[in-house]
């Protein structure tokens, strides 16, 4: 996501690695940049989420 700067992430470090977070590994969540570790963090977390997100509209 080339739009998504690190300057507006919410946190500093990964929540699945504790490692700081990389400008590469953003994602936009309800409205707020989040950052991870590397890609393969991200990817998970887009995955949880959006299980989520659909069990809570089923």
């Amino acid at each position: 996501m080339a739009d998504l700067r690190l300057e507006d992430c919410v946190n500093e470090v990964c929540p699945w690695s504790g490692k700081p977070v990389s400008a590469d590994s953003l994602t936009l969540y309800k409205g707020a940049v989040f950052g991870f570790c590397n890609t393969g963090c991200r990817d998970k977390f887009e995955t949880a989420t959006s299980m989520f997100d659909k069990a809570l509209k089923d």
